[in-house]
């Protein structure tokens, strides 16, 4: 089965989103604004969801998780918890 390890940003609006996706492609520290800023307990990882399978996250952010370059920020990503910054760390087929 696959499985993928990522980290992610939470916070309530697409524009604060896009600000501190701006903010990581500027060369700013993903978990040092994930520590910041993130509204999801793992923030305090910076942002670290640890390994995960297909189907354990909702269904928006598992099809980024499971689609998108490894290394690569994506998002916003819009949930019902609100808007996610998404990078995969690893992912195995």
């Amino acid at each position: 089965m696959a499985t993928a390890a990522a980290r992610h940003i939470l916070v309530e609006t697409q524009e604060k989103c896009e600000d501190l996706k701006k903010q990581i492609e500027a060369g700013a520290d993903f978990a040092d604004l994930a520590q910041k800023h993130s509204k999801c307990p793992s923030g305090r990882q910076g942002g670290d969801l640890g390994t995960f399978g297909p189907g354990q996250m909702v269904k928006e952010f598992d099809e980024v998780v499971f689609s998108a370059e490894v290394g690569k920020v994506q998002g916003p990503v819009q949930t019902q918890f609100g808007y996610h910054l998404v990078e995969v760390t690893s992912r195995t087929a």
